[in-house]
């Protein structure tokens, strides 16, 4: 199993460099009772209650790959603390990483505090992904209903999306607004139909389109 380590310290003081070090080492150690193979180590001083801390940024990025099935911390306060902690632990797990600590010598077991705040913090984002799928279909049916033919207007319907796609159909999403949707239901709808974009070039190429007309 290959595994990601991460250690963190609150402050720049060097007297947690040392609390730092045996961090990383008691990790090494941890990792070799468990089996893994350490594929980055990630050491961090700065404080748990900041978002914007390159080492997390990295964790994060990381474990994306679906290779990184562990993440070994000494406790899940290195994560971080109050709300930013619950966010993290929220991210990682969602991405099917286990976290294995120094604390429970070897897997993470959350407080009954900890799971419950992130049973309800996932069924938030459930039911916000339903809402959102529910408003792109009415959207999409709105548009539908006021004359709008996507299998006539969409070039390159059914194939695979790629890079000769970046050229968005400008022409199209013009109507789609014009037809009420927001910039992220034309992004999802076009998505729908092999185009990769995003609502937030949508939203640009929209806006270059609205500007060329006032030259």
């Amino acid at each position: 199993m290959k595994a990601i380590i991460y250690c963190r310290v609150s402050t720049n003081k060097e007297t947690q460099e040392t609390s730092l070090n045996r961090q990383e080492e008691e990790l090494i150690q941890l990792a070799k009772q468990c089996q893994f193979e350490v594929m980055a180590i990630i050491k961090e001083q700065a404080s748990g209650y900041d978002f914007e801390r390159e080492g997390i940024l990295d964790v994060l990025e990381r474990i994306k790959d679906s290779q990184i099935q562990a993440l070994l911390i000494q406790d899940e306060t290195r994560l971080g603390r109050g709300n930013a902690k619950i966010a993290l632990l929220h991210c990682i797990l969602k991405e099917g990483v286990k976290l294995y600590s120094i604390s429970h010598n070897g897997e993470l077991e959350l407080s009954e505090s900890d799971s419950m705040v992130l049973k309800i913090v996932s069924m938030v984002e459930e039911y916000q992904r339903k809402l959102h799928n529910v408003k792109i279909k009415r959207g999409m049916k709105r548009a539908v209903q006021q004359g709008y033919k996507p299998e006539k207007n969409l070039k390159n319907l059914g194939k695979a999306s790629g890079r000769e796609k970046i050229e968005v159909p400008v022409e199209q999403i013009v109507k789609l607004r014009n037809n009420d949707l927001t910039f992220a239901e034309i992004a999802a709808m076009l998505r729908g139909f092999g185009y990769n974009i995003s609502k937030a070039t949508v939203h640009r190429r929209y806006q270059e389109y609205i500007d060329s007309l006032e030259e």
